[in-house]
């Protein structure tokens, strides 16, 4: 069975990491997530979370960043092994894990083609 666990590694961390995949604009969407993406020559994607306020308070916020992770380190073996994404929600109300789980695969697969 395949390594899942969340790493420092397979996810953005500095600004200009963030800074790099905005200026790329390369996006796609659905009713439930916003992702950005950018090609990087690491060997596996990662993966940044941008939840804001207006989203709701810091519990509705925490709780859409633990399924945006959850979802993201179940579906690491269906996204692209050279991506780095942002994902920012589109709705206030969180989302099933199994939405997430659909969700950010189709869009990841997108962003990459779009990048080809």
């Amino acid at each position: 069975m395949p390594d899942q666990r969340f790493l420092k590694c397979h996810h953005l961390r500095r600004p200009a990491e963030f800074q790099r995949v905005y200026e790329r604009r390369a996006r796609a969407s659905d009713a439930l997530i916003l992702v950005f993406g950018l090609r990087n020559e690491l060997g596996h994607s990662r993966i940044g979370l941008s939840v804001s306020r207006k989203v709701g308070g810091a519990v509705v916020r925490n709780r859409w960043k633990r399924l945006l992770r959850e979802a993201f380190r179940l579906t690491r073996e269906q996204l692209p092994d050279d991506l780095d994404m942002i994902v920012i929600p589109r709705r206030s109300d969180p989302p099933t894990l199994a939405e997430l789980m659909e969700s950010l695969p189709r869009l990841a697969r997108k962003i990459r083609r779009r990048l080809d």
